[in-house]
């Protein structure tokens, strides 16, 4: 019985040699059956060094929930970097992210793309994400950890008037509060919403070591769902004291970095990416994630903080160094997470 070929077969071959991304891209640039890819509609300065891009979904792309992230791709000399964006806009809005011109792909975010532009991303992740039964809430933010919990705000606003929420958002100066006008405006609309600034310029930092800054501000913290976002050292301080006060099942946390032991560098090695044949010599202070995506190798990555493990890249041979607790550890076969292990000698990976 003869086989019947697909429709994308008839039409691979013949378009053959090109692909049939390679034709429908000419129809609509954001189509692609292996890459997902946004055209950029709208870019909003909120600030000196922080924008708001502004995209229409690709095809298929599939609804994020308030609270999630998504990794974006960009061009730069030739090479695709990826970076984990928090997602700034309700769901069944254009996605947008809101980012901050700290490192070399968010600069180029920032300072270079302009509507029309072409971003590649990946679907939406995370589990920062809103209770699947309202109560009421509390959010804790510092600096651009603001931007995910704008998205559960803007998602209250528009589906829950009634949401009971208490936000407290730590920045330097009022000029550096992202969204600030907005959540003033938001608190002013809703009786259930309140706004705090924390203004550490002034105020000096925000203290989450002890329950005396949020028993004044917040009496009923403990019974609220919490939702912590911003510096890692102040998510590690409110995962110990909701920890300390038997509070930590209403507590929901979302790091940016994590931190890396003190002490010198490892010895570093040359690290052979065997299926991409490439050879590149690492210290021991830098990524293999880095390492790999600075040579051009395609290496998976999310949150680049060795937490939601989808950077992990077998280890064909050699040992690495885990940068978070100093381990140098691997047996051939091993999953390594790339984006906090550093060659630790010669090291061959599965890339």
């Amino acid at each position: 019985m003869r086989r019947r070929r697909p429709l994308a077969e008839i039409i691979s071959a013949l378009t053959y040699p090109l692909h049939v991304d390679d034709i429908t891209a000419l129809f609509d640039p954001r189509y692609s059956s292996k890459q997902p890819r946004a055209r950029v509609t709208k870019v909003v300065r909120e600030g000196p060094r922080t924008a708001t891009i502004r995209f229409h979904a690709p095809p298929g792309w599939r609804e994020h929930q308030a609270g999630q992230w998504v990794r974006v791709g960009v061009e730069i000399d030739g090479v695709r970097h990826w970076r984990s964006y928090s997602l700034s806009t309700a769901p069944g809005q254009d996605p947008a992210i809101t980012v901050t011109d700290i490192g070399q792909v968010s600069g180029e975010l920032v300072r270079r793309v302009r509507r029309g532009d072409i971003l590649y991303l990946d679907p939406p992740q995370g589990e920062f994400v809103l209770p699947e039964h309202p109560r009421p809430l509390l959010m804790i933010t510092g600096g651009s950890g603001i931007t995910p919990v704008m998205s559960m705000l803007r998602t209250l606003a528009g589906r829950r008037a009634d949401a009971d929420v208490v936000v407290l958002h730590a920045a330097r100066t009022r000029a550096d509060a992202l969204f600030v006008d907005e959540l003033d405006a938001l608190a002013q609309s809703a009786p259930n919403v309140q706004h705090m600034l924390w203004l550490s310029g002034e105020q000096g930092r925000l203290d989450l070591t002890t329950v005396d800054t949020l028993d004044r501000l917040c009496p009923d913290w403990r019974d609220r769902a919490a939702y912590v976002c911003g510096p890692e050292g102040m998510v590690a301080d409110a995962e110990r004291l909701w920890a300390d006060e038997g509070a930590g099942d209403h507590l929901t946390m979302e790091r940016f970095n994590v931190s890396r032991v003190d002490g010198p560098a490892g010895e570093g090695g040359t690290v052979t990416f065997t299926r991409s044949d490439r050879e590149v010599a690492v210290d021991g202070a830098t990524t293999l994630l880095e390492a790999g995506e600075a040579d051009g190798v395609a290496l998976p990555s999310g949150c680049r903080m060795g937490i939601c493990r989808t950077c992990l890249t077998k280890l064909d041979a050699g040992r690495v160094r885990d940068l978070t607790t100093g381990e140098v550890h691997g047996d051939p076969g091993d999953l390594i997470r790339t984006c906090v292990s550093a060659p630790a000698g010669d090291v061959q990976l599965d890339a």
